[in-house]
């Protein structure tokens, strides 16, 4: 069984800092892209950063230089470090884990599968 644990959300003062954490457990086999979304009330849920297990990490254009996304594939953990946060990046916040493969047992892999955090709050406050 796949879980993604975020942690890090919370309130904050404009102009401040928080880090998010996101781990994932169980007989995890490989992970390709790991990420963050955000949905506001009323509002689509939409892609902040992104980063695969190799290659160019990917921003939303609102919060470029200002956030950045890192990994530990060792410790299937996906991270967001946001600075100069804003009233307008209040959210809730998913970890999303791309095309995730686990052992079904000693002799095969699942089929790659999209799995999802439950979410944690980010409050900006003006």
């Amino acid at each position: 069984q796949v879980q993604l644990v975020e942690s890090g959300g919370g309130l904050v003062q404009a102009g401040g800092s928080l880090r998010l954490s996101c781990a994932a457990s169980g007989s995890i086999f490989s992970i390709g892209a790991m990420g963050w979304y955000r949905q506001a009330p009323g509002k689509q849920r939409e892609l902040v950063a992104s980063i695969p297990s190799g290659g160019t990490t990917k921003y939303a254009e609102s919060v470029k230089g200002r956030f950045t996304v890192s990994r530990d594939n060792a410790k299937n953990t996906v991270y967001l470090q946001m600075n100069g946060l804003k009233p307008e990046d209040t959210a809730v916040y998913y970890c999303n884990a791309e095309s995730l493969r686990t052992y079904n047992n000693r002799h095969s892999l699942s089929a790659p599968d999209d799995y999802w955090g439950q979410g944690t709050q980010v409050t900006v406050s003006s």
